[in-house]
């Protein structure tokens, strides 16, 4: 099944730790609601988009976070929390749910949601009309928020690369090259690219600033016209008769399927880049884009807090 969302999950955890009794933490009722809720190898190991926290376990935290602003949890020490008499109270009604509409219902809660900083994606979504509440936790609406800046992003870049000349092109892919470690210098990869002109290659480059193997290049800058099987199998022959069994394939555009089967089949290390895998390499080595703004993310230093004797 599907990793189900924080508020999906703030039941069966209020009554986990009604259960528990005691006081518990997040990777116990992590483990304790995996199992309850049937959730597989494959659900658990899902990240969340910056792949820096586990997408369940982060949900978890939050579920927890939001119960004990509406006094249905209470922290005990670092990390640990119990159930308290409201909690218990609760329970004892036998909710079908619990949600942040039913959060709501406590002063707590709706003062901990109207200070700066706290609110979720709920406000957005009830400002537009609706009684639905957003299902994405604080982290995920910033990360989904983040990602659809960068495909946004992205797109933009493809259509300036598939607009440049092709010179410019072969610029761009040095640049990006060297920001990824190959190519040594930028002088030298600048020399190497568009200077064989060899059956299918157009460039060649260091692997390593060492020089102690190289990589064969060949770049297309197309619009719309995929890049089909043969293109790819001129360039491995072009590799074969270099004697060479490395090569990257990039292009504006994208690769058939025939082309990806074929690369898979073959003995030659050919990498194939298109032009969504080409923008997201861009913007991660910082290539034709510039940062507009930081947003750090920030959590509490728990050791700062420690008292030494």
């Amino acid at each position: 099944m599907a990793v189900p969302d924080y508020q999906s999950v703030m039941l069966p955890l209020l009554k986990f730790a009604a259960q528990k009794g005691t006081e518990t933490s997040t990777s116990e009722a992590v483990e304790a609601l995996a199992k309850e809720l049937g959730l597989s190898e494959d659900d658990l190991k899902e990240m969340l988009p910056s792949g820096i926290q586990l997408t369940f376990v982060n949900r978890v935290a939050w579920a927890s976070t939001y119960m004990k602003k509406a006094g249905l949890l209470e922290a005990t020490r670092r990390g640990f929390y119990q159930i308290t008499d409201r909690g218990r109270d609760l329970l004892k009604k036998q909710p079908k749910t619990i949600n942040v509409k039913l959060l709501k219902q406590y002063p707590e809660f709706i003062e901990f949601q109207q200070l700066k900083g706290t609110r979720s994606g709920d406000k957005l979504t009830e400002s537009k009309g609706t009684s639905d509440i957003s299902t994405a936790t604080p982290s995920e609406a910033l990360e989904a928020a983040y990602e659809n800046l960068r495909d946004e992003l992205s797109d933009e870049l493809l259509a300036r690369l598939k607009k440049i000349s092709p010179a410019f092109f072969e610029r761009v892919v040095v640049e990006l090259l060297v920001k990824m470690g190959y190519g040594g210098s930028r002088a030298d990869a600048g020399k190497a690219i568009g200077r064989s002109g060899d059956g299918g290659i157009d460039g060649i480059i260091k692997e390593d600033k060492l020089g102690l193997d190289v990589v064969y290049i060949q770049a297309k800058r197309w619009d719309n016209n995929p890049v089909g099987r043969p293109d790819v199998m001129q360039f491995a022959d072009a590799l074969q008769a270099q004697r060479a069994n490395k090569g990257i394939f990039i292009t504006t555009s994208r690769f058939t399927d025939d082309a990806r089967i074929y690369v898979f089949q073959i003995g030659s290390k050919i990498v194939l880049i298109d032009g969504e895998q080409l923008t997201s390499l861009m913007i991660e080595h910082d290539v034709g884009v510039s940062t507009v703004s930081l947003y750090p993310v920030k959590k509490v230093d728990s050791d700062y807090f420690e008292e030494s004797i």
